[in-house]
């Protein structure tokens, strides 16, 4: 099955891909690795959730906003590749996670984004991660991840 037909069963629909934010290009290609700038959880242009892990927002909660975000990365690779099946390999998560200072489940956090590359690419979406805590990001979001693919031809 491909990612797109994945995406379908489960009963996902790719969003456009969210524009950016500042002075920088969603995503920068180098031989066969795609870099993408760090995506927050947006819908509609907008955060569906703010505030700090820990503190305002549940770890549960914070893992559904990972998951969005994830859900943007692949917006962004479609607009950018016009394909997901051009996808040969998730290669690494960065994920920041806004955290209250006695916080420490911030892998759990990221496991949103890990397990939807796993569920929507199999085997070549599991990847070497980081997850991150620190004390506020972007617009009060929660998350940021940044995100590192193989692809081809």
């Amino acid at each position: 099955m491909s990612p797109e037909e994945r995406l379908k069963a489960l009963g996902i629909e790719l969003p456009p891909a969210p524009e950016p934010l500042g002075s920088y290009v969603p995503a920068v290609r180098t031989g066969n690795l795609l870099f993408l700038s760090g995506i927050l959880p947006l819908r509609n242009g907008k955060l569906t959730r703010q505030g700090i892990v820990g503190k305002d927002l549940s770890v549960e909660e914070a893992k559904e906003e990972a998951t969005v975000a994830a859900v943007n990365a692949l917006a962004i690779l479609k607009s950018y590749l016009g394909s997901l099946d051009r996808i040969t390999r998730c290669v690494k998560i960065t994920g920041y996670i806004a955290s209250a200072p006695d916080f420490t489940e911030q892998p759990k956090v990221l496991n949103g984004a890990s397990d939807f590359m796993t569920e929507v690419f199999g085997e070549t979406g599991r990847h070497a991660r980081a997850a991150l805590g620190v004390p506020v990001l972007p617009l009060n979001s929660p998350v940021e991840i940044e995100f590192i693919f193989e692809v081809r031809d």
